[in-house]
């Protein structure tokens, strides 16, 4: 089941889909490039949502407005995109970001400049809740964090999402094929904001992955009992 693994279709709760016509669309879109799974993935910013329930309600709201509009795909899996911030481990109810019914959960680093406490953050959320992290497209930290920074990052028993982007240029792609490489574990996801300059691209990846790279990526959602 082709899967995307990081996606903002819900409608007016980040600063992806506008609205409902447009999260349709983009799904329309991802429906024609082969994907019959989406994880819906909208951002979260512990400072600005206050607490995990609050935005728990905005995500309903907005997966409600979806769903009411009768949408292409119907298989949506709630997620979020949790931004790493100083003492996230310790937010109350943080394991109900993860996606809906796994224990994997979308971590991604922010582009502030890199911290060894992130990366502690990463580890407690991990042990203390059992949750396997997937970190974010790892390729996008390749211009603003050093080459040890990355390293570090590459060394934590995670998951590693690579946007579809990634494919577009050789120096991203060889990154990609190294990880791979190394035997990591990995999915893939469009990141799709809109449908215009950051569109739903899986036909692209059907281009430029390999068959059993792909194969692969769809898997993980089926393996939900993997161990940090």
């Amino acid at each position: 089941m082709l899967t995307d693994y990081h996606s903002h279709i819900l409608p007016g709760i980040d600063d992806g889909s506008r609205n409902v016509e447009m999260s349709l669309k983009m799904i329309q879109m991802l429906k024609e490039q082969g994907v019959e799974r989406i994880a819906a993935t909208p951002h979260f910013y512990a400072h600005r949502e206050g607490s995990v329930e609050a935005f728990l309600q905005k995500r309903r709201h907005a997966f409600e407005k979806l769903m009411q509009a009768q949408p292409a795909i119907d298989s949506i899996i709630l997620g979020a995109e949790i931004s790493i911030e100083r003492d996230i481990s310790e937010l109350e109810g943080i394991d109900k970001l993860a996606y809906q019914g796994t224990n994997y959960i979308l971590l991604e680093f922010p582009y502030t400049g890199f911290h060894g406490w992130m990366c502690e953050e990463i580890d407690n959320i991990a042990y203390h809740y059992g949750l396997v992290p997937v970190i974010a497209h790892p390729h996008r930290y390749l211009d603003d964090f050093s080459k040890e920074q990355i390293e570090k990052i590459l060394s934590l028993n995670a998951v590693f999402q690579f946007n579809i982007e990634a494919f577009e240029t050789h120096f991203t792609r060889k990154f990609v094929k190294s990880v791979i490489g190394s035997g990591s574990d990995f999915v893939f996801g469009s990141d799709c904001h809109n449908t215009k300059e950051r569109k739903p691209n899986f036909d692209l990846l059907l281009k430029k992955a390999k068959p059993e790279w792909i194969e692969q990526s769809d898997a993980m959602l089926d393996s939900t009992d993997r161990e940090y």
